[in-house]
């Protein structure tokens, strides 16, 4: 399928957690030194990414600071900052945002997110159950809205409250940096519903994700509202089909049986999050059971919490996939690939012209000896 299907916005993530070719394993691992997010966020802007995802956790570097200093060392690219509204008060994040999107000239968005590890929530003091964080999310979503939009923001809840002033300086956006949200519970689906302008889902089977998104398209649409898609999805795109399989298989050849028991059974019975169960039952723990779809393999979600599968394939199957999800609502692609630098020019200079994304060309990034401390295009490594 060509580009004709229309386009497709495609961002790339930051691995603030560290990076390399092999998942599972320390071995060649990256440490997530800024001058190595810098490369990757400079390559992605030049490529044609249209922004990059920063993720949050204890074992990422502060995604709101990494942005700010990402911000003046890129043109074009935006910045989907993880905001965890459990972490601190709508009014302090409103001003953060407000300042983030008015450095970028516009560039900010933000992605919304409730569930999480219990262990992680207790350490930064939050001890709210499932349900309730949804709670909390959407008074906190309420406030931070209206306070970005310059409305009265006077509001007393269960969990929030927040009586005074407005904001001084105002965002570039209006009327507020655009809301992504991501949540499979019924409890994330109504939230996503009242505040998100885009709903944030990781790559299932087509048929399975296409009921999803009918329910929040319904729940919006029943709050008066209608509100876009997005697809949370890893790529492994070579010259063949053969290759690429290969590719996949090298990226999980140093898990071991233990490793993939131990994180099975943390998805399974620790985590809350409705949305890793699911990509927990796509595989059911088991290395016989990871293609799961037309090109769609789960064998990152052996070990790998949050998004654990990866479109794999040659650039026309993968694209031809992509096509297919945009088919069901899907107009927004954050991808990934291990290592992170080398694979946004292998899905720039091979996916995108299947797609129709243009972008300068990728031998002319790090020529000018700036994007990259060695100057030259890096080596595929995975």
């Amino acid at each position: 399928m060509t580009a004709s299907a229309g386009p497709l916005d495609i961002y790339w993530y930051l691995p603030t957690h560290g990076d390399g070719p092999y998942l599972g394993s320390d071995e060649r691992h990256r440490p997530p030194t800024f001058g190595y997010m810098r490369d990757i966020a400079q390559a992605a802007d030049r490529l044609g990414f249209k922004g990059v995802l920063l993720p949050t956790g204890p074992y990422c570097e502060d995604a709101w600071i990494t942005a700010a200093a990402l911000v003046p060392l890129t043109e074009r690219l935006r910045f989907l900052v993880a905001l965890r509204p459990g972490s601190g008060t709508p009014a302090m994040f409103a001003r953060h945002a407000a300042a983030l999107d008015r450095i970028s000239n516009g560039r900010a968005l933000f992605n919304v997110v409730t569930g999480a590890d219990p262990k992680d929530l207790a350490g930064d003091g939050n001890k709210l159950g499932h349900g309730e964080r949804y709670e909390q999310t959407d008074e906190f979503l309420t406030i931070w809205r209206r306070i970005l939009s310059g409305e009265a923001a006077d509001f007393e809840g269960k969990y929030l409250s927040s009586h005074g002033r407005g904001l001084s300086f105002p965002p570039v956006q209006s009327p507020h940096p655009p809301i992504w949200f991501g949540g499979s519970s019924d409890a994330g689906i109504d939230v996503a519903a009242r505040h998100a302008d885009v709903y944030l889902s990781w790559g299932e089977p087509v048929h399975q994700l296409g009921e999803k998104l009918g329910r929040v398209r319904a729940r919006a649409l029943a709050q008066g509202r209608r509100i876009r898609f997005g697809l949370r999805i890893h790529l492994i795109v070579r010259e063949t089909e053969e290759k690429a399989w290969a590719a996949a298989d090298d990226l999980i050849s140093r898990i071991t049986d233990d490793q993939i028991a131990a994180a099975q059974n943390e998805f399974l019975n620790v985590s809350q999050s409705v949305g890793q169960k699911r990509m927990s039952a796509l595989h059911g723990g088991r290395r016989d059971k990871l293609v799961v779809g037309p090109n769609l393999w789960a064998g990152l979600g052996l070990v790998r919490g949050g998004a654990g599968t990866a479109l794999v394939g040659s650039p026309e199957n993968v694209a031809a996939r992509l096509r297919e999800y945009q088919a069901i609502g899907i107009d927004t692609i954050i991808g990934s690939g291990y290592p992170h630098l080398e694979e946004a020019f292998s899905v720039a200079e091979l996916l995108f012209p299947q797609l129709g994304v243009t972008g300068e060309s990728a031998h002319t990034v790090g020529a000018d000896n700036q994007t990259f401390e060695s100057g030259v295009r890096p080596k595929r490594t995975a």
